[in-house]
């Protein structure tokens, strides 16, 4: 019998995704576990992994195709004995079509027909309606009652596509009022394209990756919905610097060599341990308060930013820090990183003290509570014990969602902060 290899959700987020590159071809022999196709999600390009044995009869989706929606079929295998002309020639399980595949005036015409007949409406059992966070926003903006509609994704859940492709109909009539104040996420896409540039300047335009999208639109999210407060400390680093040059002739022998980054991740760790209300998630009628310290680190790569996250980083030793952030930060350029290293995550830290930036406010990563923009260390003029002298001196500046986190308190973690920095002995006893 056949076996029909459909579009994998690698991410909680992921509703579609681009087939990057097909790692076998019709009539290859596949087993459980062998590499079949490279695929970017709205995170990263991903490897995807047979599950089935059986042979490459026919490649429904080209590689380099955008916008293929979670559930599509894209490959189907040969069973054991089955002839493979045969299966290649078997119609596919109607399923929602990449979007590379399809005319961009038809696209909305050819979801509904995604939908598979047997499906009952969401609601038809009484259990709570399956969807995503943004098909369940469009529905309310729309006038769409996502019980009416049969969902396209995993285990039935309502994707964007099925509520795009829905006609506003019977909606509740308490979602109405709700939608109204709400219309900048529905536009932002017309706003898109319809921005002016001056195409007569040479240039060259760069199609946007999946990865570049989210970037574009989690940042913009939160720029418009999170109310930033900021707040920034100077401290001396000569202590630390010392410490970091002790520890790293003694890491030596273990080829361990610590960056002033691993230790301002353990000193973040430690003082939202310390200062436990920063340590938090606003999520609109809960506030989420976190007993360990996953600290997420941005990191630059050739496709964009992404946050590797270190673990319960207030109870790791520096030199496991060292160890983890350097094996996280190369796969995360070369685009390796599986979910579970770059989802969730409690606070992030982002440091452009090498490109010699003085100071700088970061942009809250949401669903965190705060962030930690980290300057260059710089020889300054500095008060030393009521006498003017030459330190080492740092800029770091917090920033805080403030519906969670009140400016005492965040003023309350840069203080343990600082402290941790300019006294590292105490982070690492």
């Amino acid at each position: 019998m056949s076996i029909e290899i459909k579009m994998p959700a690698l991410s909680p987020t992921m509703e579609e995704g681009t087939l990057a590159k097909w790692l076998v071809k019709e009539g290859d022999t596949v087993r459980s576990g062998d590499l079949m196709a490279e695929i970017e999600t709205d995170k990263a390009t991903m490897e995807f992994e047979a599950v089935d044995e059986g042979t490459v009869a026919k490649i429904l989706v080209p590689e380099g195709s955008e916008g293929v929606k979670v559930g599509t079929v894209i490959l189907v295998l040969a069973g054991e004995g089955e002839d493979v002309s045969a299966a290649a020639s078997a119609p596919a399980t109607a399923t929602p079509a990449p979007a590379a595949a399809v005319a961009a005036s038809a696209a909305p015409a050819a979801v509904p027909v995604a939908a598979p007949a047997p499906a009952a409406p969401a609601a038809a059992s009484g259990d709570r309606v399956k969807a995503s966070p943004l098909a369940r926003r469009i529905a309310a903006q729309k006038g769409v009652d996502l019980a009416s509609l049969n969902g396209s994704g995993p285990n039935g859940r309502i994707v964007k596509a099925d509520v795009e492709g829905a006609k506003a109909g019977a909606a509740a009539p308490a979602a109405q009022p709700a939608a109204a104040p709400a219309p900048a996420p529905a536009a932002a896409p017309a706003e898109h394209k319809a921005v002016w540039f001056d195409d007569t300047i040479p240039h060259e335009a760069e199609k946007l990756s999946n990865i570049r999208k989210t970037i574009a639109r989690r940042l913009t999210e939160s720029k418009q919905t999170v109310p930033h407060i900021y707040l920034t400390v100077d401290m001396r680093l000569d202590a630390l610097l010392k410490l970091r040059g002790d520890l790293n002739k003694s890491l030596e022998p273990r080829g361990v060599k610590l960056s002033v980054n691993d230790l301002l991740i353990k000193a973040l760790g430690v003082a939202l341990i310390q200062a436990p209300k920063c340590n938090v998630t606003y999520t609109g009628d809960q506030l989420i308060k976190y007993g360990r310290a996953d600290v997420s680190v941005a990191v630059s790569t050739p496709t964009g930013l992404i946050t590797p996250i270190i673990r319960d980083a207030a109870s790791k030793s520096v030199s496991a820090i060292a160890t983890e952030m350097k094996e996280l930060a190369g796969r995360a350029r070369d685009g390796k990183l599986q979910p579970h290293e770059y989802q969730g995550g409690t606070a992030s830290l982002s440091n452009m003290g090498m490109y010699g930036i003085k100071q700088f406010d970061a942009v809250i990563n949401p669903p965190q509570g705060m962030i930690m923009a980290i300057g260059a260390g710089e020889k300054r003029p500095y008060v030393v014990d009521d006498a003017l002298a030459v330190a080492t001196v740092m800029s770091a500046t917090g920033s805080f969602d403030h519906r969670a986190i009140d400016g005492a308190d965040g003023a309350e973690m840069m203080k343990i902060f600082k402290e941790l920095v300019e006294a590292p002995l105490g982070m690492i006893a």
